[in-house]
């Protein structure tokens, strides 16, 4: 049987964390940046009154939650696309401006997916050099081309953890061509707490040639139902709105999204959270001898260089405590591996395995 022929894919895949290794039993996992304190209670209350709605299709274009988002950010609802995840909103970007023969810079050590949906459309994508973990507007600015049509740039950045102040992020902006959409990915602004920092939103709510995309997957605590939106002028949101699928939120999501956003008390609670336990591991890591990030976000990198033990021994010790932490091979960073922060027992347990492993 002669079957049709396939393109030829040829864009990396993205590989996901670990949440089982080995076959080992109730696993903590600590991999993928997910909530350590979960969804709202608000949110959960109103996801489970959609069970009896899930035969009628969502929303086609989330109005009740682009409400919500423009009453707690203070910006136009026709300014604002949801999509099944932030994911979505790199694809219907990428889908919009790019053309085979276009350029893409990413950040050497960028969230991934900001690549594989640039080169899935066919773009080439040029990596600017990071210094020490830290994106570089100078090295941004190196990659320009006549050809360069989109710059992805995550604020804080997943896996480093590290950040470009907002006077960075200014001049990044000011020195691109106005014609090249700068893209600021805000997964984890909520978690950092610097004074030279301001999120993407704060910084660009009005420029007109800026994407701004957050996520509901991190202090949301909505991973499982896949939750994001983008920001931007009239005029690339109704692009995006062209070829947007119909029905692309299911209206669980819809519903839990528009619920967490208005809790504030437990979004503080989250971010209370995650400060007390970023600042103890910090300690507990520098005491260790592991070069870290100092906390921006939900999660570490941790390199292991200047320890006795490397980290794929490391990775296997503290899978044998149930531990299952973030390999980084699929972005080139050696000897490394990124920890989530955790529930409190979990953060403990991480803590007294690591002291253990390293002395």
């Amino acid at each position: 049987m002669i079957l049709p022929k396939l393109k030829n894919i040829t864009v990396e895949r993205y590989v996901e964390g670990l949440s089982k290794f080995k076959k080992i039993e109730n696993p903590i996992k600590l991999s993928a940046n997910e909530s350590a304190l979960g969804a709202s209670p608000k949110a959960i209350n109103s996801f489970e009154k959609q069970k009896d709605k899930i035969f009628n299709y969502p929303e086609s274009n989330s109005n009740l939650l682009r409400d919500s988002i423009s009453k707690k950010f203070n910006i136009d609802p026709d300014k604002i696309i949801c999509g099944s995840g932030s994911d979505q909103i790199f694809d219907f970007i990428c889908k919009i401006f790019l053309e085979r023969g276009d350029e893409v810079i990413v950040t050497e050590f960028g969230f991934i997916m900001h690549r594989i949906y640039a080169s899935l459309h066919g773009a080439k994508v040029l990596l600017a050099k990071e210094k020490n973990f830290k994106a570089s507007v100078d090295e941004i600015l190196k990659n320009v081309t006549d050809k360069t049509k989109i710059v992805f740039i995550a604020n804080p950045n997943n896996p480093t953890g590290t950040y470009l102040s907002k006077d960075e992020m200014f001049n990044l902006r000011k020195k691109l061509r106005s014609n090249i959409l700068l893209v600021v990915d805000d997964a984890y602004f909520e978690f950092i707490d610097k004074d030279d920092f301001s999120s993407g939103l704060d910084i660009f709510k009005d420029k007109a040639n800026v994407l701004i995309t957050r996520t509901f997957s991190k202090i949301y605590g909505l991973a499982g139902l896949r939750l994001g939106w983008g920001y931007s002028s009239k005029q690339i949101i109704d692009a995006m709105y062209k070829i947007k699928p119909p029905f692309n939120v299911n209206r669980a999501a819809l519903a839990a999204g528009a619920e967490a956003i208005k809790d504030n008390e437990w979004t503080k609670r989250a971010i209370d959270h995650n400060k007390l336990w970023s600042e103890k591991i910090f300690t507990i890591l520098e005491e260790n001898k592991i070069v870290s990030n100092k906390p921006t976000a939900n999660f570490f990198l941790m390199n292991f260089d200047k320890t006795k033990i490397n980290s794929d021994e490391v990775f296997e010790k503290l899978a044998k405590e149930r531990l299952i932490l973030r390999k980084m091979e699929q972005y080139k960073i050696p000897n490394s591996l990124r920890l989530t922060i955790g529930t409190g027992e979990a953060n403990q347990h991480f803590i007294k395995s690591i002291q253990e492993i390293c002395k």
